[in-house]
């Protein structure tokens, strides 16, 4: 686990917790609104790059201690270094991890209790999926301080209507859960006391599924999102094939049959 030194203390900017096949990281910058400073992104895509390679993970929740979620990229720390340089760096820092989000085979849930804006919306709007609170907001308020959220936009767009998508972008104006869930944003809303809980239903059900076709299928779900029609089905025909072929699948097929549950490969 990395740490920052502050005010003497050493305080661990992401904190990991394990629960059988489900691993959440925790932001933990609340006195910040869980700014996302180059200290936190670099720690949250150590342990990404961890997660990626243990195949005993199944699937990550990425949660948030304090009030919000996430307030986006930490203004104080650009303003304090306010160079070409330095700016280029961190948005490519920051472009990195969330590559490293949609590329890892494990699927990603966050865990929404409050505000996500600017670059913490793009966090959610980047993980495969979301649960949200009742008392969650959503912004992409760059606009606000003369910034046009440019890098949330890439996982905005691609994860709510175009129109819809640019309204939020130009005005930085907030939508509540509900409305973010009848827009797509995120996949179930619940009260604050069930969050944790149905996050953990989401996560486990996904954990109940053979590792790997869940692996597979995110890596093929992705790729053909920027194909083709035609290029597309030709891929997702050769991913179908090999998973057909697969000792899953032949466990599936014949459990099925055979009207019982499947014995799935362990992880």
């Amino acid at each position: 686990m990395q740490s920052v030194v502050v005010e003497d203390e050493v305080t661990s900017l992401v904190l990991r917790e394990r629960h059988e096949g489900v691993v959440q990281l925790t932001l933990n910058r609340p006195k910040q609104q869980n700014a996302l400073c180059s200290q936190l992104l670099s720690c949250l895509q150590s342990e990404l790059d961890e997660i990626s390679l243990d195949e005993s993970v199944r699937v990550v929740v990425l949660a948030a201690k304090g009030p919000a979620f996430c307030s986006g990229h930490d203004l104080k720390e650009i303003q304090g270094r306010y160079t070409r340089e330095h700016c280029v760096a961190l948005f490519r820092q920051s472009s990195r991890l969330m590559m490293t989000m949609t590329r890892m085979p494990q699927p990603i849930i966050a865990k929404v209790h409050g505000m996500a804006t600017a670059a913490g919306c793009q966090l959610v709007a980047n993980c495969d999926m979301a649960v949200a609170s009742t008392t969650a907001k959503f912004a992409t308020s760059g606009i606000n301080f003369g910034l046009f959220c440019a890098t949330p936009a890439v996982a905005i767009s691609r994860s709510l209507p175009r129109k819809v998508a640019v309204e939020m972008l130009l005005t930085g104006e907030s939508i509540d859960a509900h409305t973010a869930f009848v827009r797509g944003m995120v996949n179930r809303v619940v009260s604050p006391e069930h969050l944790d809980e149905e996050t953990m239903r989401l996560a486990m059900s996904i954990c109940d599924k053979p590792a790997s076709s869940i692996m597979a299928g995110k890596q093929m779900f992705y790729r053909q999102l920027d194909m083709g029609l035609e290029q597309a089905y030709q891929y997702a025909a050769e991913v179908m094939a090999l998973n057909v072929m697969s000792e899953d699948a032949h466990e599936g097929i014949q459990a099925f049959l055979d009207k019982r549950p499947p014995h799935w490969r362990p992880a």
